[in-house]
């Protein structure tokens, strides 16, 4: 069987691309989305009830030069 993943070789792989990160209105979400705007990419913030915290991560990614965004949506099923 075939992997459709492709290893990441470098930050350089992650040019262009744009973060989503589900669930990143706190905890590990939120650390990843931190982590991915560290590497200069621009983050999607979803979150489902928390606007506030999501909210609140954008504007500590765009005070440290990022991009980002907050939006909601239902993730399940």
């Amino acid at each position: 069987m075939t992997s459709l993943a492709r290893p990441l070789h470098s930050l350089e792989d992650l040019r262009g691309k744009v973060a989503l990160v589900t669930g990143a209105s706190s905890g590990i979400g939120a650390a990843v989305a931190l982590a991915f705007a560290s590497w200069g990419m621009p983050v999607a913030v979803h979150y489902r009830s928390r606007r506030a915290e999501a909210e609140a991560l954008v504007a500590r990614i765009r005070e440290g030069g990022g991009d980002a965004e907050a939006f909601a949506a239902e993730a399940k099923d």
